[in-house]
């Protein structure tokens, strides 16, 4: 490796970070995505200490003792608690960077949902800030996303990116490097895993952790009736004998427990559909829906959502990283990210 190189390994280090309400992604100009975590941290309640964070702190989940708590500082998308979110996109950061030497600070491009305040996207920007980055850039997820998704952004046509994370959905229309319309509900992925959790509470009397309806979710879970049945042998607590217990359950119970998630989803398509200019809406005929975000991965969202549009829709190829691929991208395109990136 020549001085120059080692050098620009140490010193030019932008990241891209998609701070989410399940995940932080984290991207490394040059070297693509270097951290790809649970957006949970530990923290030992009588030393302040943190125990655990990403992985580390998710297998801890239901297991803590009294004195040690897991929390989740971003909650719908937007920070919950600020110092705890600080503390994590810190050791994200630092995580990310293995150790060089800080004589530059990174320039950092983090996406953020449609639907926040300013007052909430100025404490994303504190937060950055806070945990050692030069610059900050606020970008609109469903923007980096469609960047991500190599949608064609800066012609002049329509193009529609439903964006599942994991505690908001974001839709939106672009055209010339701007969102022509969005709309944005606090319902997404996580609110199934809390449907599911509910629904075996009142059906079967068995109380399931945050992990377990996860679990569920991935492998039952569906917006449309599957080609073959399946099933899974969920362990729980008896709620009304105290006792550990197991169940068999089906995808059709796990489609009628998170029904109503799905179907707020799909409403929120709806009306970003009904109030698109009409011009941009015979492109999204054309072109289709993009769906992206982790909560896209449910099976046969996609064909749901074309039966009850009757337009094309797509899956992005890795739409669990298409935000943070977008927001890597931007990083080598400086005009854009000028022109799209928000106060």
């Amino acid at each position: 490796m020549g001085v120059w190189s080692w050098i620009k390994d140490r010193l030019f280090c932008d990241l891209a970070v998609d701070l989410g309400t399940a995940n932080t992604l984290v991207y490394m100009k040059g070297r693509g995505i270097v951290v790809q975590e649970p957006s949970i941290v530990v923290v030992n309640t009588q030393t302040g200490k943190i125990e655990a964070v990403g992985n580390r702190a998710k297998e801890m989940l239901g297991k803590t003792p009294n004195n040690v708590i897991a929390i989740k500082p971003m909650r719908d998308g937007v920070i919950a608690d600020f110092e705890i979110a600080e503390r994590m996109l810190d050791y994200f950061i630092k995580q990310a960077m293995n150790n060089r030497s800080f004589l530059l600070r990174p320039r950092i491009v983090i996406g953020i949902p449609t639907g926040i305040t300013q007052v909430e996207r100025r404490a994303v920007k504190d937060v950055a800030l806070r945990a050692k980055a030069s610059e900050v850039y606020i970008v609109e997820q469903p923007m980096v996303a469609a960047v991500g998704a190599n949608l064609p952004i800066s012609e002049p046509t329509g193009n529609m990116i439903v964006d599942i994370g994991g505690g908001t959905t974001d839709i939106a229309v672009i055209s010339l490097n701007g969102i022509v319309f969005n709309h944005s509900i606090r319902v997404a992925s996580n609110e199934m895993d809390e449907a599911i959790i509910q629904y075996l509470k009142k059906k079967y009397n068995l109380l399931i952790g945050e992990r377990t309806a996860e679990q569920v979710k991935i492998q039952l879970g569906s917006a449309y009736p599957l080609d073959e049945s399946l099933t899974m042998e969920i362990k729980g607590r008896d709620l009304r004998e105290g006792i550990p217990r197991t169940i068999v359950v089906d995808d059709q119970e796990v489609r009628e427990a998170i029904e109503e998630v799905v179907s707020a989803i799909i409403n929120a398509v709806r009306i970003a559909l009904e109030r698109t200019p009409p011009e941009l809406s015979a492109d999204i005929i054309d072109r289709g829906i993009i769906l992206t975000g982790g909560g896209s991965l449910l099976k046969n969202l996609d064909k749901r959502i074309r039966e009850e549009t009757q337009l094309p829709v797509f899956l992005t190829e890795d739409p669990l990283t298409s935000v943070v691929m977008g927001a890597g991208k931007l990083l080598d395109d400086l005009d854009l990210l000028k022109k799209i990136s928000i106060e």
